[in-house]
């Protein structure tokens, strides 16, 4: 690739367009972009590391694009109106849209490891990233949250940029562009309704595993709806059952992790939840299929300490803890609660949903999943849903949910102003209960949890 070509990537926050403009300035480009958030001064540790990388940010008004600007990358989220993209327009400057940037950096490597699914690929993306990389692989990486290990003062943690021809990617279905992709190895955690139904999803998981080359490593729960024509490929499945390949047995959880045994092995992981017990069963999948051994996975989970917004402890005031998560789904919901009851039996919950469709979408299961979970005793919170810009529909509300939810006696309450939440969490929280605040895309949420902290 031609060096020193000038990229302006709209939106360059978000977490998948931060990854590939760091990869692209690792590479030897110049990277700017934009970014509504940073306009409105949010989340400024984001933006602030990226210039502390060399990347220029400037106003998204169209000031960032001259003629010197060799591309536009744009995500499926950015709008027609958008004044960068319409100076580019103007100018005749070719617009890339992220998917087949990073399909283009993703494909021209020999190693491709592609991580897929409804949940967890984040953390099994973070987490096959790190045993590689401890075994010596040197593997680019391009994922869709900030792994621990490697967060500096610099670096999101987000991506990595390696020398070697390895390269692991977490695979978003959302818009369906997973399908762009041709791994070596390609990873489906499980399918569940989120963006699209669980149909829809079987029909493009089973494109994205006809894709890959070598190897596909598939839940064993979700293994009946992935369709595969092609026999020259080698198939594993993973999970509990004794049909599976690579089979959990022994697991023992607890509030702080797990340990298990993979046939006579014993492997430990310091991440709650046994939804990461599976996670880490796909990572393992993963790197034996790359010839990691044994003793180096086994360390290299010992020492992951996570990705952020995922069961991450902000802090614990008066014997209250307060925990930090992304899940938006009711799958994430589900499992994450459960992770929270191993700490505490009294759970306050805040969740804002994010996006007017994919709530509306989500409602039902959305309701039952909190219908299912909530104790007497527990109290759920939910502020107004979470939009970042555009020409959303908005004839939902959490009010919707939230009054669903009362007909069916449950502690919930619609609080628009989040605001407003601190003070009623901090009325109701009492010694040995836990607060988790939930959902995705919104990164101020971490600064909404240390305001919870703060109050206690």
């Amino acid at each position: 690739m031609k060096k020193n070509l000038k990229y302006h990537f709209v939106g360059i926050g978000g977490i998948g367009m931060s990854a590939l403009a760091q990869i692209t300035k690792s590479q030897g480009h110049f990277v700017g972009g934009s970014d509504r958030r940073n306009d409105k001064k949010q989340t400024p540790e984001v933006f602030h590391k990226l210039e502390s990388q060399g990347i220029k940010l400037s106003p998204q008004d169209g000031t960032g694009v001259d003629n010197e600007t060799d591309f536009i990358v744009i995500s499926s989220a950015v709008e027609e109106d958008n004044p960068d993209l319409q100076v580019a327009k103007q100018e005749n400057i070719q617009i890339i849209r992220r998917s087949d940037l990073l399909s283009s950096l993703f494909n021209n490597k020999k190693h491709g490891i592609a991580i897929g699914g409804s949940n967890g690929k984040t953390t099994v993306c973070g987490m096959t990233s790190w045993i590689l990389d401890s075994a010596g692989h040197d593997p680019t990486v391009v994922g869709g949250g900030y792994v621990k290990n490697v967060v500096t003062d610099k670096l999101l943690g987000n991506s990595r940029f390696g020398n070697s021809e390895t390269i692991i990617i977490e695979a978003d279905e959302s818009d369906g562009s997973l399908i762009k992709y041709i791994p070596k190895i390609s990873v489906i955690t499980n399918i569940s309704k989120d963006h699209k139904t669980v149909e829809e999803l079987g029909d493009l998981f089973s494109k994205f595993a006809e894709n890959t080359s070598d190897t596909v490593i598939i839940n064993e729960n979700c293994a009946h709806q992935i369709k595969i024509n092609n026999n020259s490929k080698k198939v594993l499945k993973f999970g509990e059952d004794s049909v599976s390949d690579i089979i959990a047995s022994e697991i023992s959880c607890n509030a702080f992790g797990s340990r298990f045994k993979i046939k006579e092995s014993d492997f430990e992981i310091n991440i709650p939840g046994l939804y990461n017990v599976h996670n880490a069963l796909a990572a393992i999948a993963a790197a034996q299929a790359e010839g990691v051994s044994d003793t180096e996975i086994k360390q290299a989970l010992k020492t992951f300490k996570g990705t952020k917004r995922r069961m991450d402890v902000v802090g614990e005031k008066n014997g209250i803890k307060v925990i930090d998560d992304y899940a938006h789904n009711p799958k994430k919901v589900q499992a994450a609660i459960d992770a929270v009851r191993l700490i505490s039996e009294r759970l306050i919950i805040v969740f804002q949903p994010h996006g007017y469709g994919p709530t509306e979408f989500m409602k039902e299961e959305l309701i039952a999943a909190f219908a299912g979970k909530l104790l007497p005793t527990d109290v759920l919170f939910m502020p107004e849903i979470f939009y970042a810009g555009g020409t959303a529909n908005k004839k939902i509300s959490s009010s919707d949910i939230i009054k669903e939810l009362k007909k069916r006696g449950k502690n919930a309450f619609f609080v628009p102003d989040r605001e407003d939440i601190v003070t009623e969490v901090e009325k109701r929280a009492t010694q040995n209960n836990c607060v988790i605040v939930m959902g995705a895309r919104d990164d101020s949420l971490t600064d909404f949890c240390h305001a919870i902290l703060r109050a206690l």
